[in-house]
């Protein structure tokens, strides 16, 4: 598939999303968020997709919303419409898609850029990125999710510095502090996170997408409804055709030969 502001590079059941506007750091004008939403949904349907890689071109990660994508003349820009009709929608749905979806950090991730990274089920950073909650420094407040996300990685305290500060985050700090799974040379980032990625394509992608689902809902449930959606996962899970694989590897001491199905 070919979009106006987004590379879209599947190879062997590994999807990479880069975002591609380079000379804005990758800020989110109304294209981008269009193709990313597109290439997302496309990405969900597509069985070919087992395991996803978000990942920006040039220098940066992304910067957030672009700030020069202004309103026509004369019109005033409605904070809640763009979080309702176009970041929003992204946010639910790197969340709900049942496959693995790692960000690889090649630069500073700011503003909304941050929120993308954190919705992502794993975020690997080159040595010289940074996260940034860049809203109140012109006056706004964290949106795309980031107050939920940030409030149950690092707990209130932290979460209210990082919001209220509005400083950088460098990835060594990030990584300190659980915002990032592993920090990794420059040089080295894509390979890493490829290889993850790889790993992820290869096992049982229902299986993977049934814990994604389990683990956001255990954040806000009992222990009690937490076993009972296991009963039900685990039923789904184990009807699954990899099920049948990985019990008969484990039998006849092999490596399982996983379909997604």
């Amino acid at each position: 598939m070919t979009f106006e502001t987004l590379l879209y590079q599947l190879e062997s059941g590994v999807l990479t999303l880069t975002l591609n506007r380079p000379e804005s750091y990758n800020a989110c004008n109304e294209q981008l968020t269009t193709d990313l939403m597109a290439a997302l949904r496309e990405a969900e349907k597509d069985p070919a997709v087992r395991a996803i890689i978000l990942t920006g071109a040039g220098r940066a990660f992304c910067s957030g919303q672009d700030l020069k994508d202004a309103p026509a003349p004369g019109a005033k820009r409605s904070l809640a419409d763009s979080l309702q009709r176009r970041y929003n929608p992204i946010i639910r749905k790197l969340t709900t898609i049942p496959k693995p979806i790692i960000a690889a950090l090649n630069g500073v991730a700011a503003g909304a850029g941050c929120s993308l990274a954190l919705a992502c089920d794993l975020r690997i950073a080159a040595e010289g990125a940074s996260l940034l909650q860049a809203f109140v420094n012109i006056g706004l407040v964290p949106d795309s999710g980031s107050s939920y996300f940030l409030a149950r990685m690092v707990g209130y305290s932290r979460a209210f510095e990082i919001a209220t500060l509005g400083e950088k985050i460098p990835a060594a700090q990030a990584l300190a502090l659980g915002l990032v799974n592993r920090v990794v040379p420059a040089e080295s980032l894509m390979e890493e996170a490829r290889s993850m990625a790889t790993r992820y394509a290869a096992g049982p992608t229902r299986a993977y997408g049934y814990i994604k689902k389990m683990l956001h809902r255990a954040e806000h449930t009992s222990l009690d409804d937490a076993l009972d959606y296991e009963v039900f996962m685990q039923e789904a899970a184990g009807r699954t055709s990899d099920y049948g694989e990985g019990v008969k590897a484990f039998v006849e001491k092999r490596k399982a030969a996983f379909t997604g199905e």
